[in-house]
């Protein structure tokens, strides 16, 4: 027989099936459902996908990829430990520091503050902090000067503006080496030379002020508490960050981003993955429907069936009809899925903005998240991934009702007509 034969008659059974009504809702319903389901899928997973994105070129641009930071007194040699990591092909850049952590004081309370020692010349190779700030407050920050730059968040809250002095405790010990004790808090004066805006954690926990001056205050004597490190790839940091740490001849402390920021990469494929999972589930659902359609249209088509049997028809032509029926429901909605879910993915920052603005309500606050808006970034894989996924669960939800429709008695079904 003709393969051709089971394509036309399951064309026509499909297109018939406007005459039976509940049966065409049930169709429209499973076509919906699996074109809502690809839809919100490849939303979801682009909205992931911008959330990495931002992750990695926003934050993990700005916080060092690693840091090797002296135990127990600043590193006195920082410079061949930083020429031994120059060697390292992996990193990329390198860059000395100086950390100072103390209290600054707030309405109602005090705060915790790092203050960051950089050189802004050095700092440039493994930072894009000065991205997020203006150029005349990033050059505030060379040579010996007491200027301190902090994040937008933690100037409102301390309510201060540039130009104003910002105090700073920190404890300082007393007595011997093998007997200390904490004594009166030391007191260090900034001034406030301009603000950066980064969002989250960093802008409300972080500042940075001079190199050369924080160096002089502490009494390094030119001496860093470590060197910041940026590699080419920063998934790679942690395994690059231990075999530099370990070929040192002093004892530093290894620090990566997994560590500070590494909750965040972890939650957002978490979420990935929890989202996926549920999405898959609604496709899967709304693929049943097919199951409802096609035995529908079985029993509705049981006597035209019957008739093309009598005529020669084969159970697997029989077969193939109705598994072409679900498979233009599930084509159907993929593509409608497809299509609507890259058009919203690839505006979805757009849409987000709208919607704030129309219902004054903010998705994303930058206190709170280290970005605050909506990101998307639209990878072709995850729109053939979803289409591919939802046309597989709409092939799998045909075969039951179509081998139900080769048991079809002809006689039976002619008789009762």
């Amino acid at each position: 027989m003709n393969i051709k034969l089971p394509l036309v008659i399951g064309w026509r059974f499909y297109r018939a099936r406007q005459s039976n009504r509940f049966i065409n809702f049930i169709s429209f319903a499973s076509t919906a459902g699996i074109a809502l389901g690809v839809a919100v899928l490849i939303i979801v997973l682009s909205a992931m996908n911008g959330f990495e994105r931002e992750l990695e070129q926003r934050l993990l641009g700005v916080i060092p990829h690693g840091e090797l930071v002296g135990v127990n007194s600043p590193l006195a040699d920082w410079q061949s430990v930083a020429d031994s990591a120059k060697a390292v092909p992996q990193i990329t850049g390198v860059a000395p520091f100086v950390r100072l952590q103390g209290l600054v004081q707030k309405p109602g309370g005090f705060q915790g503050l790092v203050v960051n020692g950089i050189d802004i010349k050095q700092e440039a190779k493994v930072s894009a902090i000065n991205n997020y700030m203006p150029k005349a407050t990033w050059q505030s920050l060379a040579g010996n000067t007491n200027h301190i730059v902090l994040g937008q968040s933690l100037l409102d809250s301390l309510g201060l503006k540039v130009g104003d002095t910002l105090a700073m405790y920190t404890p300082q010990t007393a007595g011997t080496s093998n007997s200390q004790r904490l004594s009166q808090a030391k007191s260090h004066r900034f001034v406030v030379s301009g603000v950066f805006k980064l969002g989250g954690e960093v802008e409300s926990t972080q500042a940075y002020v001079s190199m050369q001056y924080l160096s002089h205050l502490m009494k390094f004597d030119g001496k860093a508490s470590g060197i910041r490190i940026k590699v080419d790839n920063v998934f790679d940091a942690p395994q690059v960050i231990r075999q530099l740490g370990y070929a040192q001849n002093e004892y530093v402390y290894m620090n990566d981003w997994t560590r500070s920021q590494g909750h965040l990469y972890q939650d957002i494929q978490m979420v990935r993955m929890i989202m996926y999972l549920v999405l898959a589930l609604v496709i899967a659902v709304a693929c049943f429907n097919i199951v409802s359609t096609l035995v529908m249209a079985v029993r509705d088509k049981a006597s035209e069936v019957a008739i093309l049997m009598t005529m020669g028809l084969t159970r697997a032509a029989v077969m193939g009809i109705f598994i072409l029926q679900g498979a233009l429901n599930g084509i159907t909605g993929c593509t409608l899925g497809g299509v609507i879910g890259g058009l919203i993915a690839q505006n979805l920052s757009s849409i987000a903005k709208g919607f704030e603005h129309v219902f004054g309500v903010k998705l994303l606050a930058s206190d709170i998240y280290f970005i605050d808006f909506l990101p998307s970034e639209l990878n072709p894989r995850d729109v053939v991934l979803a289409v591919a996924m939802g046309l597989v669960m709409s092939l799998v939800a045909t075969v039951y009702p179509a081998w139900k429709a080769t048991k079809i008695a002809p006689a039976a079904a002619l008789a009762g007509r």
